[in-house]
């Protein structure tokens, strides 16, 4: 079960709505998501309060440096995949969960990169390579992409890291309402009406296509569930 990390040293880097998109959208698919909260900031927390169970999704609330392999551990065998939301910082309990990751993710904002709470994470991994040995695998997600993003600008933006050898997810996470309603209404973009969110279809096809993408760079061991199952944990930090 691959364990999954969203991290930006920086807030506003559109983090958490990325972590969110992508676990909704593998429970949809199907898979069972344990969804680990563990941002100050608790926005994963406050959706979920909003929206109650949601099928094939488990919580993890108030996760600590000496807490978070324990859950990953305990969890493993009801889980087909690990999503964490990481605090925009880089710190211990930041530094604990790339460790523990198949795949990091770092979102970055496609019309004006946040280059600095970027680079700190790649520096992480670099320096977790380099002194420990461990070499963790990442990519750049770029996010909030707007219409006023040409496809020269994200090309550039994709060249500029490549330099560093950082692979960048080839969808990149537009700027759309239905996102933004998520941590307004609760739910997934599949429980919100499309009379009363615009493009929402476009939503949809959005994240699938990312979803599918984060897929095919997990390690080959992932079971879908075959039974839907609505699992509600909220633990205190051992």
């Amino acid at each position: 079960m691959p364990v999954i990390s969203f991290a930006n040293a920086k807030g506003g880097a559109g983090k958490t709505t990325a972590a969110l998109l992508l676990a909704t959208e593998l429970a949809h698919q199907g898979y069972r998501v344990t969804l680990i909260d563990a941002d100050p900031q608790r926005w994963i927390s406050q959706w979920h309060e909003l929206s109650g169970a949601v099928r094939n999704i488990s919580i993890i609330t108030e996760v600590s440096v000496a807490s978070l392999q324990c859950h990953l551990r305990e969890m493993a065998g009801q889980t087909d995949y690990f999503v964490i939301d990481l605090a925009g910082a880089r710190d211990a309990l930041v530094t604990t969960a790339l460790g523990l990751s198949d795949h990091v993710f770092i979102p970055v904002q496609g019309s004006a990169m946040d280059a600095k709470g970027a680079a700190q994470i790649l520096d992480l991994l670099a320096l977790m390579k380099e002194k420990a040995g461990h070499a963790v695998a990442h990519s750049v997600v770029l996010t909030r992409v707007t219409p006023m993003v040409t496809t020269r600008s994200l090309l550039a933006i994709k060249g500029l890291l490549a330099q560093r050898g950082v692979n960048v997810l080839n969808t990149p996470i537009g700027e759309r309402t239905a996102f933004r309603e998520l941590f307004e209404v609760g739910g997934t973009l599949y429980s919100l009406d499309a009379a009363k969110v615009s493009n929402l279809d476009k939503a949809r096809d959005n994240i699938r296509a990312l979803a599918d993408e984060v897929k095919r760079l997990m390690p080959m061991r992932i079971v879908r569930s075959g039974v839907g199952r609505v699992l509600n944990f909220n633990r205190s930090a051992a």
